[in-house]
């Protein structure tokens, strides 16, 4: 359910005054109304912060509701935000590594994604063969 809300843009006593006189607008904000206090929030913005990494917390302080709140009427725009994130970075971690060989980031992901490490000990747990005394070796 959208609902349209007007809202009056006013001066904040906080910010520095400029020469004369500053404007003074409405803004209509168009989004999802929540809370007691029937606040408008867009979901497109819930997702937005989601994907820059922002905790529920701080999502919810910024628009001025509770985080249960957020959590109940903006569940899926905060996976889907921070599944943007972890795409994006796993996308441009992939890059680095590929077309800057970054040998670190090769490393890790070849330890995290491929299942390959460097311990010199098998699968099993056990070390890997040793023959003492072959001829072939040189």
């Amino acid at each position: 359910m959208l609902n349209t809300v007007v809202m009056k843009i006013v001066d904040n006593p906080k910010t520095p005054k400029k020469t004369g006189k500053r404007k003074t607008s409405t803004k209509e904000v168009e989004g999802v109304v929540v809370g007691r206090d029937k606040k408008v929030i867009p979901p497109e913005e819930v997702y937005k912060l989601a994907q820059l990494g922002c905790k529920d917390k701080e999502i919810s302080d910024w628009f001025g509701v509770s985080d249960n709140t957020l959590r109940f009427n903006f569940s899926v725009e905060l996976l889907k935000g921070r599944e943007s994130l972890k795409h994006s970075l796993r996308r441009a971690m992939i890059n680095n590594a590929i077309s800057h060989n970054n040998a670190a980031l090769q490393i890790f992901l070849a330890k995290n994604l491929l299942g390959m490490n460097d311990s010199g000990v098998g699968s099993n747990d056990e070390p890997l063969p040793w023959i003492e005394g072959d001829d072939n070796a040189s």
